[in-house]
């Protein structure tokens, strides 16, 4: 079932969910595909698409109870639960994804963080002892630890990678601004502001073209 679902329709979920927590906020209790829509910027149809890939929600001329649809959306993307993470490197960004993620990220919990600089062994940031890297198979299997975050320099990203993967984990979010590979049956999603960028300035220069 989920290998069938367009990547681009589990990208959507969470943006769905942004605007269920917000109408939950707000005190609604229905929303139509049309309200939506019209926040996403996208078609009704499209979100009644996206949803049908995971069953049968709202009814036609009545709309979606945002409670229901909201923590089905939960589940389907696990978040029900808390996922235990690791940080791999507490540089500059390292430190900025703990500090933010501590306070931000309720369904998952940075449990441990990690590092090869011996000046960074041993230190405590944002309340966690950054600890050697060759202690993570240990840390993981002690923690729980099923996500890993690389946010090390371009050179070292391949060979923190590979020390993740070969720890079991199968999830991985890479900071670094290098291309990295990993074994098929590993999900690894790279962000990388500068690409952004990039493909803005495209686009700026396209409109300014004559």
């Amino acid at each position: 079932m989920a290998s069938q679902i367009p990547d681009v329709v589990i990208f959507r979920l969470p943006l769905y969910l942004r605007i269920l927590t917000l109408l939950t906020e707000e005190n609604a209790e229905v929303v139509s595909s049309q309200e939506l829509g019209a926040r996403l910027w996208m078609t009704p149809a499209q979100i009644r698409k996206d949803l049908s890939y995971f069953g049968k929600f709202g009814k036609q001329g009545k709309g979606y109870n945002i409670a229901q649809l909201r923590e089905e959306l939960r589940q389907i993307l696990g978040l029900n639960r808390e996922w235990c993470v690791a940080l791999i490197g507490v540089g500059r960004l390292g430190k900025a994804i703990l500090d933010y993620g501590m306070l931000a990220l309720r369904e998952f919990n940075i449990v441990a963080a990690f590092d090869i600089d011996p000046h960074q062994i041993g230190r405590n940031v944002s309340g966690l002892m950054i600890q050697d890297l060759a202690e993570l198979a240990d840390t993981v299997k002690s923690q729980g630890i099923e996500i890993c975050i690389v946010a090390v320099p371009p050179s070292q990203v391949q060979r923190a990678i590979d020390c993740v993967v070969d720890c079991g984990i199968k999830a991985i979010l890479n900071y670094a601004p290098a291309a990295a590979r990993v074994p098929k049956d590993v999900r690894m999603q790279e962000v990388d502001p500068t690409l952004a960028l990039q493909t803005m300035t495209y686009h700026l220069k396209s409109l300014s073209s004559p």
